[in-house]
């Protein structure tokens, strides 16, 4: 595109250009209720990050409908979302319809023959209008954009032929930006896998060689996983007794668990160490609106087997004193119970003595140095049946602290526990490389779509369109 082929555009509001730039409204409001099929009502949630609405949850009837004439849509259709996330766009094909919206969402609907609907709906998503949208915002609690607001949007007019040929080449850019995320989905999915196979592996004694295998070759003995079990259980009863608090744990039912390598004992999580839980804050109490000296770790900070601090909340210290008894150290796991139930891992050196949420239980008094097996253990596609076989599926599925402790866990002997933590840990990191280069190419596609819409609808742009 060239200057030359620029002249004769023009810069015109986005309501000359329109039939209608409107919005719609909820029906309940009116008396309406929802209903489970029927018309389609789309929210702004409903659109992904393509602009299709492809995930309508909620419908209405043909009364409904009908009564809400002003947002009934149309083929062709750009919705535009002005209430919450701001600056979500959609566009309405034939196979969407019939359908309605509400209020978050403004209706712009083009004259006939005003603008190739396709170069709109690209434009809207531009950096230029996504940042003038967010530069208009209202709001305190939750962010607006009027519907003047839309219609005062200036877009860069040009001829017909020339906006469909820039709708191609972005189409043509677009579809191959698509195939090389679906490319990189497909290597994170096999990376998903390879870490799967790797723990799996490892649990069932075929990652590193056996301590029974390498004693055998050296001609020595060595200390078992079931003369370890019992060193751990004698260790933790006399420490137990002395605060006259030991209750004797719950061995595993060995009846239906597969035979172990030469060696390997089957224990229960409660064998191995005390499960306990966290604690919600106190009724009336809030989180510190700073940072303060007690931190307190969720459910939703977990990542990864540790812990991400980005959007880590603390306590204000009159908040801490009342739950002080239940906190986490560097020593201890932590597995989530609520929620996202499963998640296994330890928290770092620096937030040693956080505060737990109650939607967590921490795994204490571990008297052997490998915890991070346990980790992968529970971790491992074996060990997700377990939990998943212990969780309790009510209205909340909820993994009782009790069950946990009746977990079986594949022991082998501690020196052979730590060469398979090393193995893991080697291949792992390989895998968290790829990762996180994974994320950043992802990052970098996102930035290339925003350029080849900025580069399209460029008045100064001297050159073709950004080449993948």
């Amino acid at each position: 595109m060239s200057m030359e082929a620029t002249t004769n555009w023009e810069l015109v509001k986005l309501k000359d250009l329109c039939e209608r730039i409107t919005k719609g409204s909820t029906p309940t409001s009116y008396g309406y209720q929802y209903t489970t099929e029927g018309i389609r009502f789309i929210k702004a949630e409903n659109i992904d990050s393509d602009g299709i609405a492809s995930s309508t949850t909620n419908y209405i009837d043909s009364d409904t409908h009908q009564f809400l004439k002003r947002s009934i849509l149309k083929d062709r259709d750009i919705l535009f979302s002005i209430a919450g996330t701001i600056g979500r766009v959609g566009l309405l094909r034939p196979l969407d319809l019939p359908a309605n919206t509400n209020q978050a969402l403004a209706i712009v609907r083009l004259k006939e023959g005003a603008l190739d609907h396709k170069y709109l709906f690209h434009y809207l998503r531009s950096d230029a209008i996504q940042k003038t949208a967010l530069k208009q915002i209202v709001g305190v609690g939750r962010a607006n954009l009027s519907l003047e607001n839309i219609g005062d949007f200036e877009i860069p007019v040009a001829p017909l032929d020339q906006q469909k040929r820039i709708v191609a080449e972005i189409e043509k850019q677009f579809s191959r930006l698509d195939e090389a995320v679906a490319n990189l989905k497909r290597v994170k999915a096999n990376l998903k896998r390879y870490k799967a196979a790797v723990l799996k592996t490892a649990v069932e004694g075929r990652l590193v060689e056996t301590e029974a295998e390498i004693a055998r070759r050296e001609g020595r003995s060595y200390e078992t996983g079931e003369q370890l079990l019992q060193r751990i259980l004698e260790t933790r009863r006399s420490q137990g007794q002395g605060k006259g608090k030991y209750k004797e744990p719950v061995a595993p039912d060995t009846a239906d668990l597969p035979e172990l390598p030469e060696g390997w004992v089957w224990a229960s999580v409660g064998q191995l160490g005390a499960v306990k839980g966290g604690k919600r804050l106190p009724a009336g109490h809030t989180y510190a609106e700073g940072r303060t000296s007690y931190p307190y770790i969720r459910v939703t900070d977990f990542e990864g087997h540790g812990v991400r601090t980005s959007e880590l909340q603390y306590l204000k210290e009159e908040t801490q004193k009342e739950i002080a008894r239940y906190t986490i150290t560097s020593d201890d796991i932590y597995i989530s119970i609520a929620g996202s139930i499963g998640l296994v891992g330890r928290v770092p050196e620096h937030l040693n003595g956080a505060n737990l949420t109650e939607n967590a239980a921490k795994i204490t008094e571990l008297v052997h140095d490998a915890p991070m097996y346990l980790v992968y253990w529970l971790s491992s596609p074996t060990g997700i049946v377990r939990i998943s076989e212990s969780t309790i599926a009510t209205t909340q599925a909820k993994l009782a602290l009790f069950r946990i402790e009746l977990i079986p866990v594949p022991l082998p002997p501690l020196a052979e526990q730590h060469r398979i933590v090393s193995e893991i840990d080697h291949l792992l990191s390989v895998t968290c490389e790829a990762e996180g280069e994974f994320e950043a190419t992802l990052k970098r596609t996102q930035v290339l779509r925003n350029s080849i819409l900025g580069r399209a609808f460029s008045r100064q742009d001297t050159g073709p369109l950004v080449r993948i």
